[in-house]
């Protein structure tokens, strides 16, 4: 029995390890923070705004332990509807250190809507994903990759990258971000960029910002997907996102934030 409970203890301790290997400490956002953001698409050289999109994160449980909730909708309005149909969903449960537990993505994206999903577990200081997907045409697909390195999905690495600490950072430094989702795992990356001051569309308000560049690379080629500005403060709050898609650039400036976990120092009075 003795060497039982050891075992048990053992391979608990282990668990925790991994799962704390692909943590950090959260210092960026508190329970209730709310964003919300205006997205706009480059339409014959105008800019145009084609819908919103809404991210909210609060503390709740997930298989019955504390775990952070964060979830993400996009929807684009009727202008948009004409040409190209949007409406994304994406949830997230972390443990408390932010390391992923679970991942679902809903989008339909033209004709097309199909499902993601990604259950994380940590064995033997490893990193597990349990992944289902749901295609367009409705086929099923269900496989499990086992990982030395921590790995990540969209929304997870975006509460990671809130809370790294900046401050000795060097124009042109490289951050690497394994994304996956329930199909592949993606060779990725951040890139920093530097700082900028940056004023809001619409109103007069002006922050000092980080610059990230989130790269991609495929078929032997680099490709850059989004360039975040998020807050110069503790906060580290994306207000503004240039998003480089397959059919042309979009971008979401921020229109509205509550529940922030700390003071907005960034803001140019």
């Amino acid at each position: 029995m003795k060497k039982i409970l050891l075992l048990l203890f053992t391979l608990q301790l282990s668990l925790l390890s991994a799962s704390a290997q692909c943590g950090i400490e959260n210092t960026a956002f508190k329970s209730g923070e709310s964003l919300s953001y205006d997205l706009y698409f480059n339409w014959h050289f105008i800019w145009v705004k084609v819908g919103t999109a809404e991210m909210d994160t609060k503390m709740t449980t997930f298989e019955g332990k504390e775990a952070w909730k964060s979830y993400l909708i996009t929807r684009g309005n009727n202008k948009l509807d004409k040409y190209f149909m949007m409406r994304d969903t994406l949830l997230s449960y972390c443990d408390p250190d932010l390391s992923p537990l679970y991942f679902r993505k809903g989008a339909r994206e033209g004709n097309r809507y199909y499902i993601d999903e990604i259950w994380y577990s940590y064995p033997h200081s490893f990193c597990q994903l349990k992944k289902h997907r749901v295609d367009a045409d409705g086929e099923v697909h269900w496989k499990t990759s086992t990982y030395k390195a921590c790995i990540y999905d969209m929304m997870s690495i975006f509460l990671r990258a809130r809370n790294f600490d900046a401050t000795n950072f060097k124009k042109g430094e490289v951050i690497p971000m394994p994304i996956s989702d329930a199909r592949n795992l993606s060779n990725s990356w951040l890139e920093f960029k530097g700082k900028e001051t940056f004023k809001m569309e619409n109103s007069k308000e002006k922050f000092r910002c980080l610059v990230f560049s989130f790269y991609e690379r495929e078929d032997n080629k680099s490709h850059e997907l989004i360039r975040f500005y998020i807050t110069d403060d503790q906060n580290h709050i994306p207000v503004r996102l240039d998003m480089f898609l397959n059919f042309g650039s979009a971008k979401a400036f921020l229109k509205s934030y509550k529940g922030v976990r700390s003071a907005m120092t960034s803001k140019i009075k």
